[in-house]
């Protein structure tokens, strides 16, 4: 299992409701279900990989969640989680908007487009990057916002979005990010891990 999938099992206890926004292939899911005992749900807009979950036992509906999310009750679940999908939606923050109705905290993570490798290498070979989180060229990323942890954070602050707690990953390694580390963090992590109510 993904480290980012480990941070977001620590936060979510035993015997929560749970919804996974664009699932993907049920990989978190399947583990807070079988090992946490979390009654899980999904949803994901791609066709086959809902298949994939179906085949794995997990409840998951097909559906875009620009347009689906309404549908859900407010606070009917305990933790929404969106893994690093936030910045492929058309209206993020409408899309955030509904994650903080729907849950009673939400956790979000993002890949940092303030990470030193794809700082430098805009700045040195003046294209777009390919990395590891990061893995599609320009014309075919379904990245249609890029932000960086700092950017993140700066957003929950402009709209009274309080965060609990904030995790960076990079490569194997976990860490807390702080007031006082941020700026650093911000420049060596590859991707932002962030509890919200």
């Amino acid at each position: 299992m993904k480290n980012e999938f480990k941070v977001i099992a620590q936060i979510i206890q035993n015997n929560k409701r749970v919804l996974d926004i664009g699932c993907g292939d049920g990989t978190l899911m399947k583990y807070l279900k079988v090992n946490q005992q979390n009654d899980v749900r999904g949803l994901e807009p791609n066709k086959d990989l809902v298949q994939k979950c179906i085949a794995k036992g997990l409840s998951v509906i097909e559906g875009d969640a620009e347009k689906e999310l309404t549908q859900f009750p407010e606070k009917s679940f305990d933790y929404v989680v969106l893994s690093q999908t936030l910045q492929a939606f058309l209206d993020p923050k409408e899309v955030l908007r509904q994650l903080l109705r729907i849950g009673k905290q939400t956790i979000v993570s993002i890949p940092n487009f303030g990470y030193w490798k794809v700082r430098l290498h805009l700045l040195f070979k003046g294209t777009m990057p390919v990395t590891k989180n990061l893995p599609n060229e320009w014309y075919d990323t379904p990245n249609l916002h890029m932000c960086t942890i700092q950017d993140f954070v700066n957003f929950c602050d402009n709209n009274n979005i309080k965060i609990d707690k904030s995790m960076c990953l990079t490569n194997e390694k976990i860490s807390e990010i702080t007031n006082k580390n941020r700026k650093y963090k911000n420049i060596f992590s590859q991707l932002g891990v962030f509890l919200i109510q």
